[in-house]
């Protein structure tokens, strides 16, 4: 029986000294040690660098359109909502081409988990600005330096996400908790991770994350579920950086809302031809 421990056997095609490794570590040891069997696991991913992630873990994988990983990711937990589905991006992937869909699943609070890998650089296309760049950042497309950064945490947060964190892909122990947390979540947990680019972005580096980084678990009087004080931490960036659990503030998931879903699956539930028909019909 395959197992999470299993290898795929394929090689990442990431630089070397790439921080997506560190990334694809903690997801492989949380599905580990929450012990989920690979068939009940589904892997959602956009276009680009970290696209290519759920290609080298265990379970089903959809490869879906650039921007496009959350609506395939949504649409696969509504039809079956016993999978533990993950959805993987990159910061171009999921908060430019990817912009409009990730501020609807936060409205909505599907039963998702979603992981961004934050370069704050185009990896796959050679280095171009994304919306996370630093302001002044220089790419072949901001030769006078990126306008102000999309600041994801802070737009999450105001639109209506149940649990927003930041994670640091240097740390693989602290990542891999966060991110069992999230599955844990009854509802969408987005997780946006710093993650160095080696090869095109030389100014937030591992070192230089490292050196401002902190972890509010322990915080002294810090309450996740107080938002305004999550408003605060999210929009402080820069000589202090905080990673953990910013927001967490449960509330019922967008499936938990559907009558279909209230007997059983759609996929457990018998197909009518004769409804099916009577429904195309109303369609036209």
């Amino acid at each position: 029986m395959v197992t999470m421990d299993d290898h795929t056997g394929l090689k990442p095609a990431w630089c070397p000294g790439c921080e997506n490794f560190g990334i694809l570590k903690a997801l492989d040891r949380a599905l580990v040690e929450l012990k989920l069997p690979p068939h009940r696991v589904l892997l959602v991913s956009g276009i680009g660098q970290a696209g290519k992630l759920p290609h080298y873990s265990r379970g089903n994988v959809f490869n879906s359109l650039h921007g496009r990983a959350l609506p395939v990711a949504t649409g696969a937990k509504i039809a079956n909502p016993e999978l533990t589905v993950i959805a993987v991006g990159g910061d171009g992937d999921g908060y430019a081409e990817g912009g409009n869909h990730f501020i609807h699943v936060l409205r909505r609070n599907h039963d998702i988990t979603y992981l961004v890998h934050d370069n704050q650089v185009y990896g796959l296309t050679k280095g171009q600005a994304s919306p996370t760049s630093d302001e002044g950042f220089v790419t072949q497309t901001t030769r006078t330096g990126a306008p102000p950064a999309l600041n994801p945490v802070a737009l999450a947060i105001s639109a209506g996400g149940s649990f927003v964190a930041r994670g640091f892909a240097g740390d693989i122990e602290h990542l891999t908790q966060l991110i069992k947390r999230g599955i844990r979540h009854p509802g969408l947990a987005h997780i946006d991770i710093l993650q160095p680019c080696v090869t095109f972005n030389h100014r937030n580096t591992a070192r230089w994350y490292r050196e401002r980084i902190y972890k509010l678990e322990g915080a002294s009087g810090y309450d996740p579920g107080n938002r305004q004080q999550a408003m605060e931490k999210a929009q402080e960036w820069g000589e202090r950086i905080p990673i953990g659990v910013i927001y967490e503030q449960p509330r019922p998931s967008f499936e938990d809302s559907l009558p279909a879903l209230k007997q059983r699956s759609l996929v457990r539930q018998p197909i009518e031809p004769a409804r099916v028909e009577a429904l195309l019909k109303g369609l036209g």
